[in-house]
């Protein structure tokens, strides 16, 4: 009978990690060809077909399924998809411009920024072994990157901003969208996506830039010619990043929260992984030890936060 009752609440906790660990395989490698995306492709031009394709596909699925789309409260819904898509753009921009392990790195500085803000904006109580994990992810984020305090250039700076936007969006999911149903997010977060596309594209319109050749002119080129390796990893992102999105809420409705978060770390992994196996690229010795240390820091920060103990 013990056996029977640990299998049984085994068994979805073992689902959930599966379904994350799939996930974050899934968005390291499409993820790792932003970079092919970007030689013909401009970054705002990128994010309105990948959030239209994104928006038609969930459209779809939501009728099929008679799936909500509507908000219940239309500004708090408007503010996160907002805030969300602000560091996932400045995210995307990093990924054409510097190696893919320090982008997602500066991205999964979102828990320590989280237990910062969680302190500051809405008085939650943090203890000291909580504190000592925001320490440790913060040199682990250090020897990943290596800013030369002699050249640092705001493009060091983009993976920790990612970082910071996409812990305000967490906030904001938690405090302000509690009621909301989770594809009502993944909608207003496309729609802001492809909205971000629009405005760039205006922009440019109005006032064009000479964008350098490849990678390199990916935030600055209107609207290139893309290329059929482009196209088909467009739609891949469209098609993955739904895919992934969904597993990722199944995996939260059937596991406890805290536990599965700490699998969202896989993304780490999973981009050096694939970098290494599509493209040959490899980590030096300090940013492995760096990666780990962020992971730690985050295994930390979740299963605290899902405890009593502070």
């Amino acid at each position: 009978m013990i056996r029977t009752a640990a299998r049984s609440a085994a068994s979805p906790a073992l689902t959930a990690a599966a379904l994350i660990v799939i996930a974050m395989a899934m968005m390291g490698l499409v993820d790792n060809y932003v970079v092919t995306i970007a030689e013909t492709t401009g970054l705002w031009q990128f994010q309105v077909i990948r959030s239209g394709m994104a928006l038609c596909l969930l459209t779809a699925v939501a009728r099929w399924q008679g799936w909500r789309l509507m908000p219940r409260r239309w500004g708090p819904v408007i503010a996160r998809s907002a805030v969300l898509s602000s560091g996932l753009m400045i995210y995307f921009a990093a990924l054409a411009v510097m190696p893919i392990s320090e982008a997602v790195a500066g991205l999964f500085t979102a828990p320590i920024f989280v237990l910062i803000l969680s302190g500051l904006a809405f008085g939650h109580r943090i203890g000291p072994v909580r504190i000592g994990a925001v320490v440790l992810g913060f040199f682990g984020v250090l020897m990943v990157l290596r800013p030369d305090a002699g050249a640092i250039t705001w493009l060091a700076i983009l993976p920790i901003l990612s970082g910071m936007f996409y812990a305000l969006a967490a906030l904001a999911t938690r405090e302000w969208c509690a009621g909301e149903a989770a594809v009502t997010l993944l909608y207003g977060f496309f729609a802001a996506m492809g909205l971000w596309g629009l405005l760039g594209l205006a922009v440019l319109g109005v006032a064009p830039q000479v964008a350098p050749a490849g990678a390199a002119g990916f935030a600055m080129r209107f609207w290139g010619e893309m290329s059929a390796e482009a196209w088909a990893w467009t739609v891949a992102q469209a098609v993955f990043s739904l895919l992934a999105v969904g597993l990722i809420i199944r995996a939260y409705q059937i596991g406890e929260a805290s536990f599965v978060a700490v699998y969202e770390y896989g993304l780490l992994l999973s981009v050096v992984m694939w970098g290494y196996v599509l493209f040959g690229t490899r980590i030096d010795l300090w940013a492995m030890v760096g990666i780990a240390a962020i992971v730690t820091s985050g295994a930390v920060i979740a299963l605290r936060s899902g405890s009593d103990a502070r």
